[in-house]
């Protein structure tokens, strides 16, 4: 080997870990450093922290069968914990920048669809079923190798898909964007603001912060989300001790009458594995079932690629690392979030704030977890961030996510069309699974009008087939006479 040779490849190689949490994390190959793995750890924690105040409210608000209701206090402490724990799991174990906590749509199901059909320990225990199946699923290679059958084209229509439901999920949680009232007799689905117009100060704060996000991440600055979200929660903060507002939504920017509060674990292992079938009929129950593991199935292969290909970590075939270890850890944290109550817990496509902050490794988890872990004790503080400051990251992240759109050829409309598809619907049903049922299902059917169909894999075949399902399940549970 010729020494220019030489050059070439020690150029190219990995730097070396500085010290072993470095070597272990891979911080130093994957092109990271402490300080970026930290920030981003910071980044996703308060673009996230959100679902400590909004699953004690979703879940809290529901009665069960019985007219009981789960108390707001301890749904908190049980939110915390299972994000806690599981982030810190999936730093360690699966060495990805992807935190994991109740999931959004998933609590929705538990509050509003199950829990009215039997006990509140009856309806958690469905939740802890379903991670089991999935972990089940795992253990047999069979979701790991529904990852690998997406061709990569639709991998990355995810991704962008991704971006812009992202993206719009922080339009609308600052207010930026808002649902046209029903009284309005319009069929106009979203509006500008409120009221068709933006309209006070905390609007002001998310478009500043919007600003200030673009700029720093136009002019490359290290630390640009993070510091977008602090200074933007500081702006907050003073205006709201001299304007006269009347709400901010579910975080006010004010400083707590108290920072340190007592966690209550009183919710911990209230549930009943079994407890299902004999509040209601056995249909109804697999196809609760069936509804939670198609959600959380491809929610989290979505957002496993998302955040993956976003971070740079897809390999040539575009295959996650450590994939099985990841989906392992989804699964159990899906069953985690039903053994505490907190409904089942998920990875999180906020994670990509911490991608986009420069985190590349697990280590970032250990921050993000930590967070967690301190808002059990400290949550007063922890949740002063309003939303109106967290949002402006989703933006920028979507638009980061977004730019992947170029690696799709638009001309082929074999993969063209599912793309497009896969990428419209997500924000537009405002559900990461809705567009990759779409997407897969006219994949399916283009291939196949073109005499392509021995180019699609079986398991493809088989997804489509449960996506069918999914997509018709109101007529499918009146045949089979199931309320």
């Amino acid at each position: 080997m010729s020494d220019s040779q030489k050059v070439a490849d020690r150029s190219t190689a990995p730097p070396p870990g500085v010290n072993s949490v470095d070597r272990f994390f891979k911080i130093s190959e994957r092109g990271s450093t402490f300080a970026r793995e930290i920030r981003g750890g910071f980044a996703t924690f308060f673009t996230m922290a959100y679902i400590l105040v909004l699953n004690p409210i979703i879940l809290g608000s529901a009665k069960d069968k019985f007219g009981h209701q789960l108390d707001a206090v301890q749904l908190t402490t049980a939110t915390a914990l299972v994000a806690a724990v599981m982030t810190i799991i999936m730093g360690v174990g699966g060495n990805l920048p992807l935190a994991l906590a109740a999931g959004l749509g998933l609590n929705a199901v538990v509050a509003f669809q199950i829990a009215p059909l039997m006990s509140w320990d009856d309806a958690m225990g469905l939740v802890v079923l379903e991670g089991l199946l999935i972990c089940v699923l795992v253990v047999t290679g069979l979701r790991e190798a529904v990852m690998h059958a997406i061709p990569q084209p639709l991998k990355q229509a995810i991704s962008v898909g991704i971006g812009l439901f992202i993206a719009f999920i922080g339009f609308v949680d600052a207010g930026f964007v808002s649902r046209v009232p029903d009284l309005a007799n319009t069929t106009v689905p979203v509006q500008l603001g409120g009221t068709g117009t933006l309209t006070g100060w905390p609007i002001l704060v998310f478009c500043l912060g919007v600003l200030l996000t673009i700029a720093l991440l136009a002019r490359k600055v290290k630390g640009a989300i993070l510091i977008s979200i602090v200074t933007m929660t500081v702006l907050a903060m003073i205006i709201n001790s001299v304007a006269d507002i009347k709400a901010w939504g579910l975080t006010t920017p004010a400083w707590p009458d108290k920072v340190v509060d007592t966690p209550d674990f009183g919710l911990l292992g209230d549930f009943s594995l079994f407890g299902a079938f004999g509040e209601t009929t056995a249909i109804t129950v697999v196809l609760l079932i069936f509804t939670l593991v198609l959600s959380d199935f491809f929610d989290t292969m979505g957002t496993v690629v998302g955040i993956s290909a976003e971070a740079g970590l897809l390999d040539e075939q575009g295959k996650v690392p450590n994939l099985g270890r990841v989906l392992l850890i989804d699964g159990a944290a899906a069953a985690a979030g039903g053994a505490a109550s907190s409904s089942s817990a998920t990875s999180y496509i906020e994670s990509a704030a911490g991608v986009g902050e420069g985190a590349r490794t697990g280590f970032s988890n250990l921050i993000t977890g930590g967070l967690f872990a301190l808002a059990l004790f400290l949550a007063p503080l922890l949740t002063i961030v309003p939303l109106q400051a967290a949002a402006p990251a989703l933006v920028a992240v979507g638009f980061l996510m977004m730019t992947q759109v170029k690696h799709i050829d638009w001309d082929k409309y074999e993969i063209a069309i599912p793309a497009f598809l896969t990428i419209a619907v997500m924000p537009f049903t405002y559900s990461i699974t809705n567009g990759i049922g779409a997407g897969f299902l006219a994949y399916v059917v283009i291939k196949t009008v073109l005499g392509k169909a021995k180019d699609i894999h079986w398991l493809l075949w088989g997804t489509s087939a449960l996506f069918l399902v999914y997509f018709a399940i109101n007529p499918i549970e009146q045949l089979l006479g199931v309320k």
